[in-house]
């Protein structure tokens, strides 16, 4: 592997400047699981690393004023053992309870996971349902981005030169709200998905769908939210009949590929069978009984 120099600032103002004193040459470092894999094949090839590792405020999560606060450098793992998390925003995780190995979930972060702008992230799909805007930092000062806008293509994020994600805040979902996100892939372990689905259900207590969230990944270019699906659902009797009828809904919205790994045809076809199934685990969540259609 090509000899680098690390740095390991323990402020997000030293990261800034070594970003700006060594421009294109210089990489960011969250928990490396992609980067390092990347600089040994040589499809990127850095003469800086800059990790962040180090730097205190960007490894917390907090959850006040009605809105969780995720720190870009807080690990999966921490997600995945944080109890507030599995409580109160349960289809997040469900995206890192089996994502790598306990070893890979120890280092990889969920700022790491979003900013590689990938769309087979298994966090991108329930950020986008959580409704989550990005804290991006720089030079030029902070500013907030709605998680929909900052995917802008594979691998094609909307941060800028020079810029840091520094937290996810995710608001507090309507009282009653339940959610699962469901990774499809070949093997249940340490496999990239071939499909993520996130939804989000709002019941009644007569259960008539008040609001359903519905975010997909792999199935187009960027991860989205099916609204023509989420809209003929709401309002309507949560029966497994009309949850099927809303994943061709959703089918019709995508725009998945055909690629080394499966086709696009097989994934329209997962969307069908996993649109439902998310549903029903939301719907148990809120312990509410599921009805048949």
């Amino acid at each position: 592997m090509r000899r680098l120099t690390y740095h390991e600032p323990e402020s997000l103002k030293d990261a800034f400047a070594l970003l700006e004193g060594h421009g294109e040459t210089a990489k960011l470092l969250a928990g490396g699981t992609d980067l390092i894999i990347e600089i040994k094949q040589e499809t990127k090839t850095p003469d800086h690393l800059i990790s962040l590792r180090c730097i205190p405020e960007l490894q917390d999560i907090d959850y006040s004023n009605g809105e969780l606060c995720i720190g870009a450098m807080v690990t999966h793992r921490m997600i995945e053992q944080s109890k507030l998390i599995r409580e109160k925003f349960s289809l997040l995780a469900d995206a890192v309870d089996n994502l790598g190995s306990v070893q890979v979930r120890n280092v990889a972060t969920i700022g790491g996971n979003i900013c590689n702008g990938a769309p087979s992230a298994d966090t991108a799909a329930p950020v986008v349902a959580l409704g989550a805007k990005l804290v991006l930092d720089g030079p030029a000062g902070e500013r907030q981005v709605n998680v929909e806008e900052f995917f802008q293509g594979p691998g094609k994020t909307a941060l800028a030169a020079g810029e840091i994600l520094r937290a996810i805040r995710i608001p507090t979902l309507p009282q009653g709200a339940g959610s699962c996100y469901i990774k499809h892939s070949r093997r249940k372990a340490m496999d990239l998905p071939l499909l993520g689905i996130a939804v989000i259900i709002v019941p009644d207590d007569n259960m008539v769908c008040q609001e359903a969230r519905i975010a997909l990944s792999l199935a187009g270019p960027i991860p989205f939210r099916a609204k023509k699906a989420e809209a003929f659902v709401t309002g309507k009797p949560l029966s497994r009949e009309i949850w099927e009828q809303a994943a061709q809904v959703a089918v019709s919205e995508s725009n998945p590929r055909t690629s080394f790994r499966t086709t696009a045809d097989y994934r329209k076809k997962m969307i069908c069978a996993l649109i439902p199934r998310a549903a029903e685990t939301a719907l148990r969540r809120v312990n509410k009984a599921w009805m048949k259609g």
